[in-house]
């Protein structure tokens, strides 16, 4: 870098005309101009490098402002231009103008073309490296306007501590066109908004950079420079914008960054030792063009108008004061090795004329010392010795020739002989020649330094990427270690979960248990009451066959006494039976066939009591079955209720265990993971150290402490898939006891449809008996009927006696036989009432199980959404791992992407150089594809003001 030197801070002011809502409320034009370096406004002077009035055109404030900056860039010094102001001061207007329009447009366009216009008017030798970035700082975050998915970049500083903006965007172009692509593009990105104040309202700072690399492809000369072009976001009062809402949010921001820029060029203005450029990201990244290197041109936008009156002086004040400040400019060259060999004869030339004055001079001194006087040509001429250095630096800076050979003759009040001439000649010449063994060992030297400051970058290059590599495996370290926490926390969850449903799964099995025995109870129960009501459907036989065998014999008996009531009739008509003498006899008679007749009702009214007795037990009897079967049916649905949760709850315990080793299994991983990250940050730190040996160890302990880690996991899975391995067995026997309870249950479902079977034929049977009973009464009526005539006739019944006698014995086996059917009738009650106790047991049974039912239903929605909790948490792990998954491979494919276009645009030119060099799109003079008017215009100036310059240099020089 070229020897540095001060100059100030260039300060241009510019009036923008009244606009049409000024001019419509009547608003007075107050600024007088003073010649073209003065403002007044009310009655105070305001003095800048250049005032420009209001009807000042977009080329005539560029060919004043902006036209001699380019060519500072292109000769390697940084610039800056930016524009300040309040809001609708017209800094857009100044800056951008209108992009495609050759009258309208701003600084911006124009200073593109005019680089492009310089680069292929010059030496053909010279090869140019462009690339431009264009972002914006919204809300105090800097925001890629070429790649809007960067929305908050960070300020860094580079080996020579120049701020810049890290991961921002740098496009190279080769074009004007492709410059003003890529400014379209950002201008359509820009945040912009509509106030009171301005239809079109930056909000937010922009700020295009172009940075220029030439290199001389002959003198392999380097010079760097770059261009800041600023476009502040105007400082606003809330109350003319009407800002509201977002907006409101976006002057804040404005004016908190405008406010930090004003103290930053406060403190330099008074020299502060401090200057707060930290305090906005806005004044950190023009740190270099306010107080640094850089010649740096503000342009203060204000408005005419006096309702922005008292906007208006604070901004010329701002000004005043920027004027002030004192910029370090230098020139941003890379010098060659040749250069350097020369500045080194140069300066050691400047040094042995030095050392060859202060000789001189002590000489002369230690001579006025002794008192001796010395003549006036022999003292040191101070003059002529300045002179010789003048010439010096003058031979070495024009042509960089060689300096001739020094001669100790021409140093003033230097006498020498011809031996001592000869020998000091002599001398010279071996001097010169050691000095031409010295260069040649400088030449190898530079080359070996050439060599290692390429190893040096390279290595640099390297270091940056393995820190860069570092911060991102940190990053992604930190990220695993947060997500390993939370999975710890998810897994505890899930296992606390599982030991709740064991401990829920163990007592409801036991429920299950116990239902079943209690179930197979009622089985037994039920099989009892089964055969007990076959022991009385075979009794209801028994009666129903004694039964017909009484109606058989009331049949014959009623046939036979019919029989004899006709013969005693037939007696009777033919009067052979004799009155007197028989009277005794039909009164003997006639009393016997009374008590058989009460004797026979007696036997009725048995009969019909006992059958009301069999209807209202078989009533009962029918009452209780469809009960028990109505206790069956609720059974039955029960159970299958019990077998659909028992299914719900195996399925729901299988997928918990499939998701609980699928995350342990990720822990795993991420635990090993974790440790190898931290053996590998272990190992390059030792490394770096040149510690490998130590590094080895540790590496040989971290894997030894992973394979322990996997050993206890090991145990730990095993122990957890013997412990799954038990649970699926225990499932597999309750299945099999499900099985066993759906057999036993369709076994009971055969049962009762036997049952209502037997019942419908009971059923049937008894309609029989009522049918018997309705013939019974008719018999009876009948037998009414028989009394009245017997009454009548009982001097007819002398001879039935005998017939009489044999009635009365069978009646007595009757009497037998209904005594037997008493006893019969008392077994019938007490299984009856046995029937009825194992009744109430079943109902306090079904009573109990529709308690149990209730608590289990209860219990179901809590661990359902308990499970579902869980499930939903690991689907979102999943879903957040596998985003991220994606999220790395497009950065690594986009990543690679742009490695492989950058690899084929720069192999071409790299075929003839090292192979570390890397050159993207270079730009060489002499190949302009065609240019507008305005192009043309432009390009005349520049080359009349390089020629003004040259002639100005000649001129000086002579």
């Amino acid at each position: 870098m070229a020897d540095p030197g001060e100059c100030s801070i260039k300060v241009v002011c510019r009036f923008r005309p009244l606009n049409s809502a000024e001019v419509a409320r009547g608003d007075k034009y107050i600024p007088k101009f003073i010649g073209d370096d003065c403002v007044q406004i009310a009655g105070k002077p305001y003095y800048f490098d250049r005032v420009f009035q209001s009807n000042t055109t977009q080329v005539q404030f560029y060919n004043a402002v902006a036209l001699k900056i380019v060519k500072d860039v292109l000769e390697g010094y940084n610039g800056t231009i930016f524009a300040y102001g309040q809001t609708s001061s017209g800094k857009t207007h100044t800056m951008e103008g209108k992009l495609h329009d050759p009258e309208m447009m701003g600084i911006i366009p124009r200073i593109v073309q005019d680089i492009f216009n310089y680069i292929y008017s010059m030496d053909e030798n010279s090869e140019f490296h462009i690339k431009v970035s264009y972002f914006e700082i919204y809300l105090d975050k800097i925001r890629d306007l070429l790649d809007v998915t960067k929305t908050n970049l960070s300020v860094h500083e580079d080996k020579n501590r120049v701020p810049f903006v890290k991961g921002c965007t740098e496009r190279f172009v080769c074009s004007p066109e492709e410059v003003m692509d890529a400014i379209d593009e950002g201008k359509n990105n820009r945040h912009v908004a509509v106030t009171n104040m301005n239809e079109h309202s930056s909000r937010s700072h922009s700020i295009f950079l172009i940075n220029i690399k030439q290199e001389n492809t002959q003198t392999e000369q380097k010079l760097t420079g770059k261009l800041y072009l600023v476009d502040l976001a105007g400082s606003e009062k809330v109350g003319k914008t009407g800002a509201e809402g977002t907006v409101l949010d976006e002057a804040k921001m404005i004016n908190k960054s405008l406010s930090s820029l004003g103290n930053v060029i406060s403190a330099l203005a008074e020299g502060s030792s401090y200057v707060p450029y930290r305090d906005s990201k806005m004044t950190r990244i023009l740190q270099d063009s306010l107080g640094g290197n850089c010649r740096t041109t503000m342009v203060i936008c204000c408005s005419p108008s006096a309702f922005n009156d008292a906007e208006t002086r604070s901004t010329l004040l701002f000004g005043q004061r920027a004027k002030t400040i004192k910029n370090t400019v230098s020139l941003n060259v890379e010098l060659t090795a040749e250069q350097w060999k020369k500045k080194w004869e140069k300066e050691k030339e400047k040094n042995k004329t030095l050392r060859t004055t202060i000789t001189w001079l002590e000489n002369e001194l230690s001579r006025w010392r002794k008192g001796e006087s010395v003549p006036v040509e022999e003292q040191f001429d101070k003059e002529k010795a300045k002179a010789e250095v003048v010439c010096l630096d003058a031979a070495f800076n024009n042509n960089y020739k060689a300096a001739s050979k020094p001669s100790l003759g021409s140093l003033p009040g230097v006498a020498l002989t011809g031996p001592e001439k000869e020998k000091y000649e002599a001398e010279m010449a071996k001097l010169y020649k050691e000095l031409d063994d010295k260069d040649d060992e400088i030449n190898q030297q530079s080359q070996e330094v050439e060599k290692l400051k390429q190893q040096l970058l390279d290595q640099e290059e390297l270091l940056e990427s393995s820190r860069n590599d570092h911060d991102t495996l940190q990053t992604e370290l930190n990220r695993l270690l947060a997500e390993n926490e939370a999975s710890k926390e998810e897994v505890k969850e899930v296992l606390q979960a599982l030991e709740e449903l064991a401990v829920n799964y163990d007592q409801k099995s036991q429920e299950v248990e116990d239902k079943t025995k209690e179930f197979e109870a009622l089985s037994e129960e039920l099989n009892q009451k089964s055969s007990s009501l076959a022991s009385i459907d075979s009794e209801l036989q028994k009666l129903k066959e004694m039964t017909n065998h009484q109606k058989k014999r009331v049949t014959e008996m009623m046939s036979c006494l019919l029989k004899d009531l006709a013969e005693i009739g037939i007696a009777v008509g033919s009067n052979d039976i004799k009155q007197q003498d028989s009277s005794g006899l039909i009164d003997e008679e006639f009393t016997v066939a009374r008590l058989y007749i009460s004797k026979m009702k007696a036997e009725v009214k048995t009969m019909v009591k006992r059958s009301k007795q069999l209807e209202s037990s078989e009533a009962e009897s029918s009452q209780k079955l469809y009960e028990t079967e109505s206790n069956l049916t609720a059974c039955k649905l029960r159970v299958s209720q019990y077998e659909a949760k028992i299914k719900s709850l195996t399925d729901s315990l299988q997928n918990v265990e499939h998701k609980k080793r699928q995350l342990e299994e990720n822990v795993d991983l991420l635990n090993e993971e974790i440790v190898r990250i931290r053996a590998e940050e272990k190992v390059n730190a030792m490394e770096k150290e040149n510690e490998i040996q130590s590094a080895n160890e540790v590496k040989e302990a971290v894997e030894k402490q992973i394979q322990s880690h996997r050993e206890a996991h090991q145990k730990q899975i095993s122990s957890l898939r013997d412990e799954l391995d038990s649970k699926e067995k225990l499932i597999t026997e309750l299945q099999d006891a499900n099985q066993e309870i759906v057999l036993e249950q369709e076994r009971l479902k055969v049962e009762h449809e036997k049952l209502k079977a037997a019942d419908q034929e009971k059923s049937r049977q008894l309609q029989e008996l009522t049918l018997l009973q309705d013939r019974r009464e008719q018999a009876r009526q009948d037998l009414k009927g028989l009394e009245e005539t017997v009454a009548r006739e009982l001097q007819t019944l002398h001879s039935l006696r005998r017939l009489f006698v044999q009635d009365l014995s069978r009646r007595v086996r009757k009497n037998g036989q209904d005594l037997d059917d008493a006893e019969a009738s008392a077994a019938q009650k007490r299984k009856i009432s046995f029937l009825e106790s194992n009744l109430e047991q079943l109902t306090k049974v079904h009573k109990q199980l529709v308690r149990d039912n209730a608590s289990l239903r209860c219990e179901i929605p809590k661990m359902e959404k308990r499970l579902r909790a869980t499930a939903s948490r690991v689907q979102a792990l999943e879903a957040a791992l596998k985003e991220a998954k994606e999220s790395a491979a497009r950065e690594k494919k986009r990543y690679e992407e742009e490695v492989e276009r950058i690899k084929d645009t720069v192999k071409p030119k790299n075929m003839g150089r090292r192979p570390s060099a890397v050159i993207v799109k270079p730009i060489r003079p002499g190949q302009l594809p065609g240019a507008s008017p305005l192009i043309g215009i432009n390009r005349a100036l520049l080359l009349q003001n390089s020629q003004s310059d040259t002639i100005g240099e000649d001129n000086d020089s002579s």
